[in-house]
C-alpha cells in the first residue's frame, strides 16, 4: 500500500479525511503528489503521511434532521414545507437543510448554461432540469440534484409533477453543510440507481469530478480544479472551462 500510487479519493480514505482536504492540500502543495497531466494527481501514502506528521487535521461532518420513521414519497408529500430549507428522503431518512447560498446558486446556473447549450445541439429531444424538482428514485429515495440530464430516449420517467427514475447525468453542487451527503450517502445511492454520469462541483475548493458507472461501481474518469477545462470521452465536444463556472 505504501508505494502504490493512489487517487485522491482513495487517499483521503485510507487517512479517513474529505477529498476536500485533499484537494486543498494539493493546490496548496502542502502534500506531495506526482501530476499525470491533464491535472490528473496520484499519491505515495507514506510520503502524504511524512509530510502531515505534526499536523492535525479536522473534519467536520454535515448534520441531518432524522426521523425513526422509514420515509416514503407519500410521506414525503404529506410534510409541511418551510420557507428556506430543502427537504429530500435518501434510504428513508428525511432530510432537512438550509437552502443554497449565493455562490452555490451562482455556479449552478452557470453551469446549467453551460449544458443546456451542449445538449440543445447534441440531443434535441433531452432536456435540462434543475432543483427544486422531485425525483424519485425509489419508494424510500426522493432527491433534488441541482442539475440532471434527461436524454430524449428516456423521455418517458418524466411525469407532471417529478421525475420518475434515473437521469443519464446528475450534478451535485457541494455546500459546506451538505459535503458527506453528495459524496458517500447521495454517491451511493446514485450508483444503485443504475445513473450512468455523477459529477461532483465544489465552488469552495473550485474542482469538478466526474464519476461513471463501471460494473456497476463508479470510477472516476475525470477530475479538475481552479481553471482547467473539464474534458468528457463520453460527452464529445462538450468543454467546460472551469474558470467561468467560479
Amino acid at each position: 500500500m505504501a508505494k502504490e500510487l493512489m487517487t485522491a479519493q482513495d487517499l483521503a480514505e485510507e487517512l479517513n479525511l474529505s477529498v476536500e482536504t485533499v484537494w486543498r492540500y494539493t493546490r496548496e502543495k502542502k502534500i506531495p503528489f506526482i501530476d499525470l497531466g491533464n491535472r490528473q494527481y496520484r499519491y505515495k501514502v507514506d510520503e502524504v503521511i511524512d509530510s502531515l506528521s505534526g499536523s492535525k487535521v479536522k473534519e467536520t461532518g454535515a448534520e441531518y434532521k432524522n426521523d425513526n420513521r422509514n420515509f416514503t414519497y407519500q410521506d414525503y408529500l404529506e410534510l409541511p414545507r418551510e420557507v428556506g430549507y430543502q427537504f429530500e428522503v435518501l434510504e428513508g431518512t428525511l432530510i432537512k437543510e438550509p437552502s443554497p447560498n449565493v455562490l452555490h446558486q451562482r455556479v449552478s446556473r452557470r453551469l446549467l448554461r453551460i449544458l443546456e447549450d451542449y445538449f440543445k445541439e447534441v440531443d434535441p429531444e433531452g432536456e435540462v432540469f434543475n432543483a427544486p424538482l422531485d425525483v424519485t428514485l425509489s419508494e424510500h429515495n426522493v432527491v433534488q440534484p441541482d442539475i440532471f440530464y434527461i436524454a430524449g430516449n428516456m423521455k418517458e420517467i418524466i411525469k407532471e409533477k417529478r421525475i420518475d427514475g434515473s437521469p443519464m447525468l446528475v450534478v451535485e453542487i457541494i455546500s459546506p453543510n451538505n459535503k458527506r451527503k453528495d459524496r458517500l450517502q447521495k454517491m451511493r445511492i446514485y450508483q444503485n440507481a443504475g445513473i450512468e454520469n455523477y459529477w461532483l462541483v465544489d465552488p469552495a475548493e473550485k474542482t469538478m469530478e466526474c464519476f461513471v458507472l463501471r460494473d456497476g461501481i463508479y470510477a472516476l474518469l475525470v477530475a479538475v480544479m481552479d481553471e482547467d477545462v473539464m474534458e468528457h470521452a463520453d460527452f464529445k465536444g462538450l468543454s467546460i472551462n472551469l474558470g467561468e463556472l467560479w
